[in-house]
């Protein structure tokens, strides 16, 4: 067993897929290359063929891989992965452009972020509307920065859960990996009376069962933590515009 970058455990096949799931996606297995035979696999990161095998079954579940008679196993094309994927979220943000990847990142939330605002306006329940108040007073007391972050974390993954609808759900499972970074670079900065008072407009529309106020309220706070953002990165990250209207090489040796 092993603990990879985010901390996390991870076992020896799931290392193994750490290992040929980060070469692919940085491109150094390209979208139709083979990858070796299995042997192969197995003498060039010294493990067994079970491991090797379980490692294709999880890169394959993943969407990056197939494997075909007489062809062997070859890399599936970008967009057949699994993007919302816990593991490959992690692979590429390991590898990407801190600037498109911010700005991918704030494209799909302008999209889809305040329309589940305006759906949980509708749709929360009471122990929703209270996880999200309780987010907001873990930002409003957060002794540091971290604490900040994981709060203001659990503020959007409690907007999206309480949508009451399991289609946004996997949005909210990606916000622990991918909205890290973005948060923890705007807590740095002197906004966060401002973005305080942000949060709170989102959630006393929510708790209203006011589904357009909700909406605006999030757009508001989205192209505001947009500005924020490229101020702090000294103007590198440059967001799309709101709608109108809206105010280590793959083939290493395994480790034990």
């Amino acid at each position: 067993m092993f603990k990879n970058s985010a901390g996390l455990v991870r076992n020896v096949h799931s290392q193994v897929a750490d290992r040929i799931g980060m070469g692919i996606i940085r491109g150094e297995i390209a979208p139709g290359e083979a990858l070796p035979a299995e042997m192969r696999l197995c003498e060039m990161l010294d493990v067994s063929r079970p491991v090797v095998r379980e490692a294709m079954r999880i890169l394959a579940g993943k969407g990056l891989i197939e494997s075909r008679p007489k062809s062997g196993t070859r890399v599936r094309p970008p967009e057949a992965w699994s993007h919302l994927d816990p593991d490959v979220l992690r692979w590429r943000l390991a590898c990407a452009d801190t600037e498109d990847y911010l700005r991918k990142l704030f494209a799909l939330r302008y999209a889809v972020e305040p329309a589940a605002a305006a759906i949980a306006a509708e749709a929360a329940g009471p122990e929703d509307c209270a996880a999200i108040a309780t987010a907001l007073a873990g930002m409003e007391t957060a002794a540091d920065n971290a604490a900040f972050v994981e709060s203001d974390i659990a503020f959007h993954k409690a907007i999206y859960m309480a949508t009451r609808n399991e289609l946004f759900w996997p949005i909210a499972q990606m916000l622990e990996i991918s909205l890290r970074q973005s948060f923890a670079i705007a807590a740095t900065g002197d906004h966060r009376p401002r973005a305080l008072a942000e949060h709170r407009a989102v959630m006393e529309r929510i708790q209203a069962r006011d589904a357009e106020g909700a909406r605006a309220a999030t757009a508001l706070l989205l192209a505001n933590s947009a500005g924020d953002l490229e101020k702090l990165q000294a103007g590198h990250v440059r967001p799309p515009a709101l709608p109108q209207g809206a105010g280590e090489t793959a083939m290493q040796p395994v480790a034990g």
